[in-house]
């Protein structure tokens, strides 16, 4: 990457397989903290079609701007389904699922890695049990993306960018304690 324009816009990809929270979530947190330096967009391989409500309240609560925030299909950010599609410099899938799955061929061959995390739609019990897995996931994305967002992107060459995009994603966020 240390070819990159000191004021160069990183175009950043979240990819899970339904799009309604976690690839949502990281989505908002990007464009808030990363505004002037990084761009944001979230897909899915297999969009529900709606953003979890759990995932609009936390950021509404954090006060992110949820205008906008939509479940999408990754294929909207390919050539083949919308010509004007944005190159993208990295795409970082946060589930499992997305993970294992063949993706489409994304404009600008960014870089790639995975930085899994449990589902916060999967939780259960009250809605504090479930609040807290939604705090959770917020909290291991938004450590995540200030540690993505504090390399030296110009001073890395590729080989060392994606070493660290890596070590990213292996990064363990112990959850939150709760109380019994």
């Amino acid at each position: 990457m240390s070819e990159a324009a000191p004021n160069k816009v990183y175009n950043v990809l979240f990819l899970c397989t339904g799009n309604s929270c976690r690839s949502i979530l990281a989505e908002a947190i990007m464009n808030r903290i990363g505004r002037g330096r990084f761009k944001a967009y979230s897909a899915g391989s297999m969009p529900t079609g709606k953003v979890n409500p759990h995932a609009l309240d936390l950021l509404e609560q954090m006060h992110h701007d949820t205008d906008g925030l939509r479940s999408k299909a990754w294929e909207e950010f390919t050539r083949d389904q919308n010509p004007d599609a944005p190159e993208l410099d990295f795409v970082f899938t946060v589930c499992d699922n997305a993970a294992g799955e063949v993706c489409p061929f994304w404009p600008g061959q960014p870089m790639t890695a995975h930085w899994g995390m449990p589902d916060p739609a999967l939780a259960t019990g009250s809605p504090a049990e479930i609040a807290i897995a939604f705090a959770d996931t917020y909290r291991m994305l938004n450590n995540r993306i200030s540690l993505f967002m504090n390399l030296p992107m110009a001073s890395l060459d590729r080989l060392g960018l994606q070493k660290r995009l890596e070590d990213i994603g292996q990064t363990r966020d112990a959850p939150a304690a709760t109380a019994e």
